[in-house]
């Protein structure tokens, strides 16, 4: 039976955030002996929820969870959500609009999302499959 590993952490609800998720996320698979196409996957999913939390919400903060289990990644990202009536966008071009939820879908085995509780704000999941990046 492989041993569960958590690995979590949060950043400032920034756009420039966004890529140093994305190094910490790298930085950990490598630790846990994952590479390849599942590292880039764990990769573009795990950018795609942090960009809309940081793009969607009034978030100050963002927290992001990794859970692997006997071969199962799941990453969850957790926003501040916004105050009623007062969505926040900040500004991203026409092209980038709208793809991230649909590469989410096409990339993991399963995603979802629900409201955080206690408190405010939503937790977004995505799942992966992994045991064919592992490389120790």
């Amino acid at each position: 039976m492989q041993a569960v590993r958590r690995f979590g952490f949060e950043l400032p609800g920034r756009t420039e955030s966004v890529a140093r998720a994305r190094r910490l996320i790298h930085e950990r698979m490598r630790r846990w002996g994952i590479g390849g196409d599942p590292l880039d996957a764990v990769a573009l999913v795990a950018s795609e929820l942090f960009t809309n939390a940081v793009v969607h919400t009034a978030s100050e903060r963002v927290l992001c969870e990794l859970h692997d289990a006997e071969g199962q990644l799941r990453i969850a990202v957790q926003d501040q959500g916004c105050p009623p009536g007062e969505p926040r966008l900040r500004r991203i071009s026409e092209e980038e609009r709208g793809r991230g939820l649909l590469l989410v879908d096409a990339v993991s085995s399963a995603w979802g999302a629900h409201d955080a509780r206690p408190g405010p704000g939503r937790i977004v999941w995505a799942e992966l499959a992994l045991d064919a990046g592992r490389t120790c």
